[in-house]
């Protein structure tokens, strides 16, 4: 069963009298070479697990089903469960649950498949809540290798930028707390059915043993980070008065003690600066 033939895929779709969800970003995928390389870069081999979320019709699925041990795939769509029945019929090695992942035991579904085994995550995201899934899965701290995801390109580009450069934001720094990341390869709107109004690129991100930095009060550094890149056109000094109620003398007094300029951008702050600026404000304020 070629399931990225669209032919093949309207035949299945109709048995099941599926029609595509716009709420829940659902853009199938009809380029063969994809999930290979996805499956391939995202580790999928002998002696490791992998969990995928939002399978789709099970394209990704089966990819990853023929290299690891075992799959378990998360699916909201209750629509599709009977539809991925029949794609994935024949792979024992393949679970899947229907639910919402940002409600889902992460740690007890790896420690009910995967025993024993390297875990990595592999999936094509839907566009419109990638952030939040990206976030609970480091933010869960799972004992994961690697999380493969298709994003939107934009989305990549912000993801994977350096920390202090003009393309980074409070999620880049928030994801770059958690895990090394990299663009692996593009991948053009035409590949997908419905196509989508943007391109999409596959990321990896290498979860890391240790952040990169060390920060007193973890939870304010994040509050901090989301602050000061709040009002982008604004000093990172005004995002942080305004948005944790810390008078613009204390901040002021933060940066200084921080070596850093009072009219300093958030985007311009690296990842070692923004943890010293954390570390003083919480003395100052």
């Amino acid at each position: 069963m070629e399931l990225t033939d669209i032919n093949v895929i309207k035949r299945i779709l109709g048995r099941h009298g599926f029609s595509f969800s716009k709420s829940l970003g659902q853009n199938f995928l009809i380029d063969p070479t994809v999930c290979p390389r996805m499956a391939e870069m995202g580790g999928a081999k002998e002696g490791t697990g992998v969990i995928e979320i939002g399978p789709g019709l099970g394209v990704l699925t089966v990819e990853l089903a023929k290299r690891a041990d075992k799959v378990v795939t998360v699916e909201l769509d209750t629509r599709l469960i009977p539809v991925l029945a029949e794609t994935l019929d024949g792979y024992r090695n393949v679970e899947v649950i229907n639910a919402d992942v940002l409600k889902t035991d992460l740690h007890k579904l790896i420690d009910d498949n995967f025993q024993g085994k390297s875990v990595n995550v592999c999936a094509n995201l839907p566009y419109y809540i990638t952030s939040p899934i990206l976030m609970y899965l480091l933010e869960s701290r799972l004992p994961v290798e690697n999380i493969t995801v298709m994003v939107q390109k934009e989305a990549a580009d912000r993801l994977c930028a350096q920390v202090g450069s003009r393309e980074s934001g409070a999620i880049t720094v928030a994801v770059n707390y958690y895990a090394e990341t990299e663009v692996l390869f593009g991948v053009e709107r035409e590949c997908f059915t419905p196509s989508p109004n943007v391109d999409s690129s596959v990321i990896r991100l290498r979860v890391r043993k240790e952040p990169p930095v060390k920060v007193n009060d973890e939870e304010f550094f994040f509050k901090m980070v989301k602050a000061a890149f709040s009002q982008r056109r604004k000093t990172a000094a005004n995002g942080i008065s305004s948005g944790l109620g810390i008078s613009k003398d204390k901040v002021g007094e933060a940066l200084t003690l921080s070596g850093l300029s009072p009219t300093v951008r958030a985007e311009a702050l690296t990842m070692e600066e923004l943890a010293v600026l954390s570390d003083n404000l919480l003395k100052v304020r």
